[in-house]
């Protein structure tokens, strides 16, 4: 019952919709009828700039890695297969709260921020390392759906060949969390390719 109860606990937090909130809150806008329509913190820095934005990056990454950390609260020894296993299905309950949200009507945003503080708080070094190659793309190419795509991908990628000591359960969960990454960028993933994606000059922009 104690493993239920924090599950929906990391569901609940990652239902947050902290984009749709401050907008509404703070400017009267719902970020949902603007720009890409997307409840993230990309769109929200695209229709109500850094100040809106940064914030909601910041807590949407936060939901994620608290929900992971409820494993403390689990019966586990820490550092045990058990832990690790547990401590995934916790993120992977806040990533479905983000994507379907139970505040929001079940429409979220795409879990990239929420992702990567549940990949922080399982491995912080890899996560780091997958952030930066998320920067390196952004800064390059100016399409923050192909950096999140690319450090999606490249997270498995340094686990499997750089942190072989993971066990096996998180070297599987991360392709996973690619191939969701992926999922959930379908139609960027169809823009790219068509040429059609937006640049995003707005990053780079105080507003």
């Amino acid at each position: 019952m104690v493993y239920i109860v924090l599950l929906i606990i990391a569901y609940l937090l990652g239902s947050i919709p902290t984009s749709v909130w401050v907008g509404k809150w703070f400017y009267r806008v719902d970020v949902r009828e603007h720009g890409s329509g997307n409840a993230g913190a990309t769109n929200t820095i695209r229709v109500l700039g850094w100040k809106a934005g940064g914030p909601v990056f910041f807590i949407d990454g936060l939901k994620g890695f608290v929900a992971s950390s409820l494993v403390i609260y689990a019966d586990f020894p820490h550092g045990t297969n058990s832990w690790v296993n547990f401590q995934l299905a916790l993120g992977f309950a806040a990533l479905l709260g983000h994507i379907f949200p139970i505040f929001a009507k079940f429409k979220g945003g795409k879990g990239v921020a929420t992702l990567l503080g549940v990949v922080v708080a399982l491995t912080p070094l890899p996560a780091a390392l997958a952030f930066i190659v998320f920067l390196i793309v952004l800064f390059i190419f100016k399409y923050v759906s192909l950096g999140s795509i690319v450090a999606g991908i490249s997270y498995p990628i340094i686990l499997w060949s750089v942190f072989t000591e993971q066990p096996i359960s998180m070297k599987v969960a991360s392709v996973v969390m690619a191939i969701a990454l992926i999922v959930t960028h379908k139609k960027n993933i169809n823009r790219l390719l068509k040429g059609e994606e937006s640049k995003a000059g707005f990053l780079f922009k105080k507003k």
